[in-house]
């Protein structure tokens, strides 16, 4: 089951005026429809392309912008200005537009009819110079979008059209995110904390603080039968140790696992969450730290973050609702240690217990373990080895006067060696464009220590959300050096600090 609303709608406007009369009026129309047909057809862009008709007067383009604001399956505005569209009639409309915005720069053929060419075909075809017009407009009032520039049926647009709407969704999920916080933030941290009220401002996420104990009346309240169709299921998905089958002498555990997972989701559930965070300093009466279920939650699309990281998991449940119906996944993740091998430097991720299984490589393991923190019995986790390939891991952390996001481009390996002894599921990655450099410049920004990984989410998918939410991202990629990187923090400290005025 996914968190992501799939009746998520962009609404493609476009540009014309009066000036050209209605029979051409009418060829705008119809070659706007097929453009916006041609979007909604694509298997690139995940979200419904609904075409409106042509705009050609400010009260006209106002009134839209108006409706798509209020429109909650709205979360993006397509714009293309057909013919030559004066843009001072797109002056209020774009000041009042709340939704993201990307500017299409196309037209309606691919190649141009030579031998064919009269006024009449010029006066229809003025892409070219109309959406200039407008692109000066959006530059003169500072509107944040997105601009793509081909035609349609070009792999190369759509791709970055629908790197872009999975952006909207995100930014949509994060703008109506209601996050419960069980516990506080672990004793002593700095980088776990950060602006509540700022953030909510920023993203429009909620952040909820509740006594663990308002958890554990949900989880005691569990029912015997719910518990053992659940563990059922475990069986069912999960090769589980023989510790904890259905005849063995720790199968309680695997029952007060399920019994945490079923009160925790109806908590989230009932109070419209769909992120969360726990603290193993902070358990009240709860028996084990939650470990299986926070699991199983995160790869239904719940956000998480441990140690009370409401940041962390506003991201993970973002680049979920991001990625939603692509390949790979999204996982809660830690730096936790290095192979400094010269040549072969890796780093090794994991967390206590909360990896999520959507990055899994094959049947995750169902066992249990002792944790030696937190205080507790044995929590029950899935333990495996993450997926190889591509991947980004990303941060996020408050500034004081801003928020950052942080992002690393990296290759998760396998492991060099099989690890029998490590009890919890990891990613072991190379991280661009080598370790040195990603540790250096990564400490450098300030990066958490907690991260969001993704093998689902892009670069560009990432930048566009960026863009929407005006927060600051920092790129450690393959053509990174830390020299380079130093400036860049510097030009991105001033501009982002200009930006937000006195």
């Amino acid at each position: 089951m996914s968190l992501q609303d799939t009746a998520a709608e962009v609404w493609f406007l476009t540009g014309s005026q009066g000036l050209y009369g209605p029979q051409t009026l009418e060829q705008v129309a119809d070659q706007s429809r097929e453009i916006a047909a041609r979007l909604a057809d694509s298997a690139d862009i995940p979200v419904r392309i609904v075409w409106k008709p042509v705009l050609t007067s400010s009260a006209e383009i106002l009134t839209v912008v108006r409706e798509a604001n209020a429109d909650p399956a709205v979360v993006g505005v397509i714009a293309w200005m057909h013919t030559f569209s004066p843009a001072k009639m797109w002056i209020a409309g774009l000041d009042a537009l709340r939704e993201p915005l990307l500017h299409l720069h196309t037209q309606s053929n691919v190649e141009l009819p030579w031998a064919e060419i009269d006024m009449d075909f010029m006066n229809l075809n003025q892409a070219a110079h109309g959406d200039r017009e407008f692109g000066y407009m959006q530059t003169r009032l500072g509107v944040a979008r997105k601009t793509v520039a081909g035609h349609v049926v070009d792999p190369r647009v759509t791709t970055r059209i629908g790197a872009w709407a999975r952006a909207a969704i995100g930014y949509a999920a994060m703008r109506s995110l209601k996050l419960a916080r069980f516990g506080d933030n672990m004793r002593e941290v700095g980088v776990t904390e950060g602006d509540k009220v700022e953030a909510q401002l920023r993203f429009g996420v909620s952040v909820n603080s509740y006594g663990v104990n308002d958890l554990v009346d949900a989880v005691d309240a569990v029912s015997d039968a719910a518990i053992e169709k659940l563990v059922a299921e475990y069986d069912d998905l999960y090769t589980v140790v023989d510790a904890m089958g259905p005849d063995g002498a720790r199968r309680d555990s695997l029952r007060y696992a399920a019994r945490i997972e079923i009160g925790l989701r109806e908590f989230l559930t009932n109070g419209g969450f769909k992120a969360f965070t726990t603290n193993f300093e902070d358990l009240g009466g709860l028996r084990q730290l939650p470990g299986l279920a926070v699991q199983r939650l995160m790869a239904d699309g719940y956000g998480f973050g441990g140690e009370g990281d409401w940041k962390t998991s506003v991201l993970v449940h973002t680049l979920k609702a991001m990625s939603a119906g692509k390949p790979g996944g999204t996982s809660f993740m830690e730096d936790y240690t290095y192979d400094l091998t010269p040549g072969r430097e890796r780093t090794l991720g994991a967390h206590m217990l909360e990896v999520c299984p959507s990055i899994a490589a094959g049947t995750p393991s169902c066992e249990i373990h002792p944790l030696g923190i937190g205080g507790r019995e044995d929590p029950v986790r899935l333990v495996f080895d993450a997926e190889p390939g591509p991947a980004i891991v990303v941060g996020l952390m408050d500034l004081g006067d801003r928020f950052r996001l942080v992002a690393n481009e990296i290759e998760v390996v396998p492991p060099a060696q099989p690890l029998p002894r490590l009890p919890v599921a990891r990613a072991v990655w190379r991280p661009e464009p080598d370790l040195p450099t990603a540790a250096e410049t990564w400490l450098m920004a300030g990066g958490p220590h907690h991260t969001a990984l993704s093998r689902a989410v892009t670069t560009e998918e990432l930048h566009d959300l960026a863009e929407m939410t005006g927060t600051e991202l920092v790129v450690i990629d393959a053509g990174t050096t830390t020299r380079r990187f130093a400036d860049e923090l510097r030009w991105s400290q001033a501009y982002h600090r200009l930006a937000r005025g006195f």
